[in-house]
């Protein structure tokens, strides 16, 4: 347990900071598995729209510092791939068909 007043405020500012960055970091894990569900699911239009509905907010993550910008980078390129992979797999499939 923290000795100082100084150590106790810091304790109380760093919960309040948690609190406050939940809803951003939770946000964004949401839009994420949102996407990466429909494209298990073979909806590429709909994973699309929520793609960037998962960039917005991990944009606005990284900009209230609640995840690293190189953190919400990372993410949103392996969303980007993932659905470019599966467009790729989609399209392969159709010209296979003809």
């Amino acid at each position: 347990m923290a000795n100082t007043e100084s150590a106790k405020k810091r304790i109380r500012q760093t919960e309040k900071r948690t609190d406050r960055n939940k809803h951003y970091r939770a946000s964004a894990r949401t839009y994420v598995k949102k996407v990466r569900r429909l494209i298990a699911e073979n909806k590429l239009d709909e994973a699309e729209v929520a793609a960037r509905d998962a960039y917005k907010t991990l944009d606005k993550a990284a900009r209230k510092n609640v995840v690293h910008p190189s953190n919400a980078a990372r993410r949103k390129g392996r969303l980007m791939a993932a659905l470019a992979a599966a467009r790729e797999t989609e399209a392969s499939a159709k010209d296979s068909k003809k």
